[in-house]
């Protein structure tokens, strides 16, 4: 049994130190120290809003460092606990103790492990996401809000800030369409594989015979890109049209109309911001997610892809969804592309994406693989 348990933490730490060759912890503590030399300056609190960013970009950094020497310590321990109760007679309850010892560092190093699948070029940046009710009326603007406090209620848990940039109420219930900025270290990793169509089943609270009604909401992911990526943007290739903003319970709103709405005339892409209380800042973030867009439609077009900017060019409706929620006749969510699924069904409503976050990369890499063998 020592053996067997000598081999397995053995085989952890390789693993491990894989891990760490992929993450280079020398560089969180690199930006760590960039970040406190920041933080340490007098005019830091001044802009208080981009006080805040920063300190939680190093937080997060700094708690992945944590995580990393936590599991160094854990595997040095468990090796010194190892030799020495393989020198007592009748060591039966620590070899016990050990294994769970082993269980508890094996999912931690798995936990790990999802951070290392986060190198794809821009998986270090915020997040632009875009939820848009799809087919399904009433129903389907209620489910797009339900989907919009899941990934804010996501984001929360998981330590990243939120900047909410655009939110366009329905005149009955939910919303048509909500566009927010997801703020942290590898916030676009995390969250590129929501991008897609998402189907809801279950029981219409707006419909008074008490049917069953399927709807659907579309999930668009794209990083936030810095002043370095050059876009050429014309003039006269824009639309430029301003309103009232609105928004859930007063916010957001303004009496003047300060919100921008711009329109890509070539690709017809349109951007809006209303999160700002002057219409100079609103069309100046507006034009900074359609320099995103168009960036990533420009990668697109280069790697010769039949795809439009958000993904493959999908109707948001039936046979398009990436994942299903089903809450009548039975309980599950299931992601359509990955196999992995949960009963748990209000736990997921309440933020618990991390099992299909980090399904969805093991699954993206080995994809990945398989098309570009070594």
């Amino acid at each position: 049994m020592i053996e067997e348990l000598k081999q397995q933490i053995q085989e952890i730490e390789e693993t491990f130190n894989n891990i760490k060759e992929i993450l280079q912890p020398q560089k969180f503590e690199e930006e760590i120290q960039k970040l406190d030399e920041e933080m340490g300056k007098p005019d830091f609190w001044n802009d208080q809003k981009r006080a805040q960013e920063i300190s939680s970009k190093r937080n997060i950094f700094a708690n992945k460092l944590e995580e990393i020497r936590n599991i160094e310590e854990k595997i040095q321990y468990i090796k010194e606990f190892i030799e020495l109760i393989e020198l007592e007679p009748d060591n039966s309850s620590e070899i016990e103790e050990i294994k769970r010892e082993i269980n508890e560092l094996k999912q931690a190093v798995e936990k790990l492990e999802i951070a290392s699948l986060l190198s794809g070029e821009y998986d270090k940046n915020n997040a632009i996401v875009s939820v848009q009710s799809g087919s399904g009326g009433v129903e389907a603007c209620d489910w797009a809000e339900m989907l919009l406090r899941m990934y804010l209620r996501w984001a929360e848990k998981s330590g990243f800030d939120i900047e909410m940039v655009d939110y366009q109420p329905d005149d009955v219930a939910g919303i048509k369409s909500a566009t927010f900025i997801v703020k942290g270290p590898y916030a676009y990793g995390y969250l590129k594989g929501e991008q897609g169509v998402h189907r809801l089943v279950r029981i219409s609270p707006f419909d008074s015979n008490k049917r069953r009604h399927t709807s659907f909401a579309a999930v668009s992911v794209i990083p936030e890109i810095g002043e370095e990526v050059k876009v050429e943007i014309k003039d006269e290739d824009l639309r430029i049209d301003t309103f009232r903003a609105s928004g859930a319970g007063g916010q957001h709103v303004n009496k003047t109309d300060s919100a921008v709405r711009i329109t890509h005339i070539p690709t017809g892409i349109v951007v809006s911001c209303q999160s700002e209380r002057s219409q100079i800042q609103n069309r100046a973030k507006a034009m900074k997610m359609l320099k995103a867009k168009l960036y990533q439609l420009e990668l697109q077009k280069q790697k010769e892809k039949k795809k439009e900017l958000e993904g493959e060019k999908k109707d948001i409706s039936w046979g398009s969804q990436i994942r299903s929620y089903v809450f009548h006749p039975y309980q599950m969510v299931k992601d359509l592309r990955t196999g992995y699924e949960t009963g748990n069904i209000q736990a997921v409503m309440d933020g618990e994406l991390d099992e299909f976050i980090e399904s969805y990369l093991k699954y993206a890499a080995q994809k990945k693989t398989e098309e570009n063998p070594q």
